[in-house]
């Protein structure tokens, strides 16, 4: 897309959709059962096992020096969780497991920067967010056409030879991760160039080519957005450490079996590290369509404060749409680790028993890793504008004011001021299964041949200027505001 800003080319994507896109909606409290190959298929994954030697003479101290505060830390968040949420508070599992994690996780991370910033300078810089928002859009391809789309491209000619080409699905992921660490520098790439561009690879991925739907996912109306926790015109801009809550595992069906629960939490990781990525590299002006031309690195872990979850993981490839889903040599890697137990229990006097090293060397590994590799603003924006790559790089006030407005109505997803039109039931019994109103005026969309949903985001009443402020003067006829949409 030529539009020369990252906020107009989220615009520019939402033009086509004024009510916003049927949506398939991914989110981290919706892992249905065997969900695994098809979140592979969805984000072009492959997921491999971490290494599990981490131990060094360096990291080994550090373990001696920092697992004193770490106890304290685990033992002062659940202190404060028991006495503010004692047993006979109305919470359910996942709020009581949710905001236990966020206690602990807050304290756990306070402790590490505040004993190991003196020697990594980079924790000295990483900007923390709590709580922030994560949405990501993109397009799926290869899944097979549901039969009404068959149906209606089997009755038009020039669509019959194409009626059983697989079709896009949108997807729409929205998280709010426990918390957030960000610096302005990548994390290195941990596969190498040759393993990039792996065509034998990518063809072994796993496919699931059915309807999302299908599988147990919903679907909504909604405008694409890609947020990465901050404004684009926000700094650091590079995601360095994210924290996910596995509460939703607490109400997970036993019956779904010991695999599946395992393969429930490696899909929340691939799906969350993967659109956290994307959202990061729509600010870098790449998109669903628009391929990322340097990989994107990440760190991930799930957690509930007392079983953790670590991965890593490397975007590569953005293009996985109907046209690229076959030809696209390109796959996405992610490594993890089995689950692992910070502690066994804290007993009646609020002490931790049974404290795990092994979480705890993966906790420093995580955090001492320097995040160094540094990009031209040429190689690192590739397609954005050489003098405005963002709204706020605009000097005419009115310009900004718009896109800024727009952008952001877009982000907000707020419903239009009015819903979209709908066909009553005695309208579908009277007016179009029966025609036994042939002398009623004709003033319905239906009736008028009007679909509302190829409505534009630029079909609507423009704003009026009062003769009083025409810049012109009052005799001015020019008496609406001009907008500019790309």
């Amino acid at each position: 897309m030529k539009v020369p800003t990252v906020e107009e080319k989220m615009i520019k994507l939402n033009m086509p959709r004024y009510y916003g896109y049927k949506v398939v909606d991914l989110h981290d409290r919706c892992l249905p059962y065997n969900c695994l190959p098809a979140i592979q298929h969805y984000t072009r994954t492959v997921f491999e096992k971490m290494p599990s030697k981490i131990s060094d003479e360096i990291l080994e101290n550090q373990v001696e020096i920092v697992r004193a505060d770490i106890q304290d830390a685990v033992e002062t968040a659940c202190d404060c969780f028991r006495l503010k949420y004692p047993i006979s508070s109305d919470l359910d599992l996942i709020e009581r497991d949710q905001l236990l994690g966020q206690n602990i996780v807050e304290q756990i991370n306070r402790a590490l920067i505040n004993a190991l910033a003196a020697d990594y300078q980079h924790l000295q810089e990483v900007e923390v967010d709590y709580n922030p928002r994560h949405e990501a859009f993109w397009a799926v391809g290869g899944i097979q056409p549901p039969r009404n789309v068959v149906k209606s491209k089997e009755g038009q000619k020039w669509q019959k030879e194409f009626a059983k080409d697989p079709v896009d699905r949108l997807m729409q992921y929205r998280s709010s991760p426990l918390l957030v660490l960000r610096h302005r520098f990548q994390l290195a790439p941990w596969k190498e160039e040759t393993e990039i561009e792996n065509p034998k690879l990518a063809e072994k991925l796993p496919r699931y080519e059915f309807d999302p739907v299908t599988l147990g996912f919903t679907r909504s109306y909604r405008h694409g957005t890609n947020i990465a926790g901050y404004w684009p015109s926000n700094l650091p801009a590079f995601g360095y450490l994210s924290y996910q809550s596995r509460a939703v595992m607490q109400i997970r069906p036993a019956s779904y079996g010991a695999g599946d629960f395992k393969d429930a939490i490696h899909a929340q990781a691939i799906q969350s590290s993967f659109a956290w990525l994307l959202a990061q590299a729509n600010y870098n002006g790449f998109n669903t369509y628009s391929e990322l031309t340097y990989p994107m690195n990440s760190q991930t872990i799930v957690t509930n404060g007392r079983t953790w979850s670590f991965y890593e993981y490397q975007l590569n490839t953005l293009l996985t749409n109907s046209n690229q889903i076959d030809k696209n040599p390109r796959v996405n890697y992610c490594r993890g680790t089995e689950e692992l137990n910070l502690y066994e229990a804290i007993d009646e006097n609020g002490k931790i028993k049974g404290f795990n090293d092994l979480v705890l060397r993966q906790l420093i590994k995580f955090y001492t890793k320097i995040p160094n590799v540094q990009r031209s603003a040429a190689e690192l924006q590739p397609y954005l504008n050489d003098q405005i790559k963002r709204i706020a790089d605009y000097v005419e006030d009115e310009k900004r004011y718009f896109l800024d407005k727009t952008y952001k109505y877009l982000a907000s997803n707020r419903p239009r001021h009015l819903e979209l039109p709908e066909i009553y039931l005695w309208e579908k019994i009277y007016k179009i299964d029966n025609k036994t109103r042939p002398l009623e005026a004709r003033r319905r969309f239906f009736e008028l041949n009007i679909n509302p949903w190829r409505r534009t985001l630029d079909q609507h009443q423009k704003e009026y200027i009062p003769k009083a402020l025409r810049p012109e003067g009052p005799k001015s006829k020019k008496k609406w505001k001009p907008t500019y949409y790309p």
